[in-house]
């Protein structure tokens, strides 16, 4: 499963050069995360009711070519890997009509309960595990 986010560059997300700042691009992998995990008909908000969240570990990017105020941009998701303590975010962002990414990365989160210890979410949470199982699925 892959979301495809829409994103259109705003002002504020650009420097003095008017280019895109890097700080922006991991704004942009929550959103399509985020979309993904909508998708998958577990949204972030019914597992974080459930007492399950998703705290970043790690986070990697990489900048092919930069994005301008004004560019429409798609960002996409999918998850890389998952076991049941740990999922892996995989992104793409690319201008609306290029087959070419502008950026890539990926993030690691942790699954862990409200007091931030690690949980085995399939043998716990075997609903939430199959939705992320799902995301891996074509």
């Amino acid at each position: 499963m892959i979301s495809k986010s829409i994103v259109k560059v705003r002002y504020a997300e650009t420097d003095k050069m008017g280019i895109v700042h890097h700080s922006v691009y991991p704004i942009w992998y929550e959103i399509a995360r985020t979309d993904l995990s909508k998708q998958a008909n577990f949204p972030y908000s019914k597992m974080e009711e459930m007492g399950v969240l998703l705290p970043l570990v790690e986070l990697n990017s990489k900048y092919y070519s930069p994005a301008y105020y004004d560019d429409e941009l798609i960002v996409t998701a999918t998850v890389s890997k998952l076991t049941p303590a740990r999922i892996i975010f995989s992104y793409e962002v690319f201008k609306k009509d290029s087959e070419k990414p502008i950026n890539s990365g990926y993030t690691v989160h942790a699954i862990v309960n409200k007091d931030m210890k690690p949980i085995n979410t399939k043998k716990l949470y075997p609903d939430i595990y199959a939705s992320m199982t799902r995301m891996m699925e074509d």
